[in-house]
């Protein structure tokens, strides 16, 4: 097994740990109520340390060797899934900084192609449909499976042989200094902040209809755990076939012009999941949608794996996805709060639809706001240092 194939069966591994909680934490919440904002709580708690984390795991990124990091992370999720969502942040942030050892700047593209392809089919296709199967049988079998995941993961990184430690500090280590660096390479990059702020942007909006989308699922459509999850896994095909696909349409399209149709392909995205009828026409409208987000990210990722140097690399990461990976907390509570707004003036039934409703309008404005900069911005990024 090539030291690629088997960090991308690790990244595989903890996604498809992550998928089962998906589900299982968001259904264990709806059978305890159905009032939205409370059940909106159980996934901000999850999403939370991206907010709250994504700075120090930055920082742990640029000073550590990052095999060891993520192999410490992966520890800590299998024995404390209590501490699961800390430690997901410091592991995946790590990885991202880990890949560019790993593959020469040219193939970056295809490869975190590859490896978001995995993810997703662990995140979205085969961890929720586990999930799922497993919470019908009995729900702590989830959890159990969660963790054991987790540890197999642990075991293919054990194997993973290479450099992959940030070059030596030539000054004494000081987090405030150090951030402060991360903070001005991103602040001169103007393609970075913008790339930043729309991720961020999309998230949140993503994130507001994810609450609505299960109790759209079980009120609306009446499909119980297992038919949620197989809607959900047949909406990731498209996500996995946006990955597979994402070199390929880059190399087309070029960087820039991707950019801007993967954006441009959510708003309308958003409304078919609203006037969706059931839950076949609801995966193909998720599975367009999964597979513009893919494509994206493989533009954007790239673009940060290459421009970025590699002392710097963990610390603007980190920065980064505190820009987008934080409004997901605040896209979550924004659809408890959108739900009881909306069944205070219309029926339950055509109130669910209205987080997708808002998400469309706010994914038509933030698109053509970054319109013209993300198709002027894409200069050639020179290669990592």
């Amino acid at each position: 097994m090539t030291p690629l194939s088997r960090f991308i069966a690790a990244s595989g591994l903890t996604n498809l740990a992550d998928g089962v909680a998906v589900v299982a934490w968001a259904w264990l919440a709806s059978l305890l109520t159905r009032d939205p904002m409370l059940i909106a709580l159980v996934p901000v708690a999850l999403r939370l340390p991206w907010f709250l984390c994504a700075l120090p795991a930055g920082l742990a990124a640029d000073r550590m060797d990052r095999r060891r990091l993520i192999l410490a992370m992966d520890v800590v999720r299998a024995a404390a899934f209590a501490a699961v969502g800390v430690a997901e942040v410091f592991r995946d942030n790590a990885a991202q900084t880990m890949l560019p050892a790993l593959v020469p700047p040219g193939q970056l593209e295809r490869a975190n192609g590859r490896l978001w392809s995995v993810e997703l089919v662990g995140n979205s296709m085969a961890g929720p449909a586990l999930g799922a199967a497993l919470i019908g049988l009995s729900l702590p079998l989830p959890f159990a499976a969660n963790a054991g995941a987790y540890a197999l993961a642990v075991l293919l990184l054990l194997g993973l042989r290479g450099q992959f430690a940030p070059p030596p500090a030539a000054a004494p280590r000081d987090w405030r200094r150090e951030l402060a660096e991360g903070w001005a390479f991103l602040r001169g990059s103007a393609l970075l902040r913008t790339l930043a702020v729309t991720t961020g942007g999309w998230n949140l909006l993503h994130q507001l209809t994810a609450v609505a989308l299960v109790l759209h699922a079980q009120e609306n459509f009446g499909l119980p755990a297992a038919a949620y999850g197989l809607m959900l896994a047949a909406a990731a095909v498209g996500g996995i076939l946006g990955a597979l696909a994402g070199e390929a349409v880059v190399r087309r399209l070029g960087p820039g012009r991707t950019a801007q149709w993967m954006l441009a392909v959510s708003a309308p995205g958003f409304v078919a999941m609203a006037l969706a009828p059931g839950p076949v026409s609801m995966a193909v409208a998720l599975a367009v949608f999964e597979a513009a987000g893919m494509a994206w990210n493989i533009v954007s990722v790239s673009y940060r794996q290459r421009a970025i140097p590699s002392g710097l690399l963990g610390r603007v990461n980190s920065l980064y996805r505190l820009l987008a990976w934080g409004m997901m907390p605040l896209g979550l509570a924004l659809s408890g709060l959108v739900l009881r707004g909306a069944e205070a003036v219309m029926p339950r039934g055509p109130a669910l639809t209205v987080p997708f409703w808002v998400a469309a309008a706010g994914m038509a404005w933030l698109t053509w706001a970054v319109w013209r900069r993300l198709g002027s911005g894409f200069a050639p990024a020179p290669a990592a240092a």
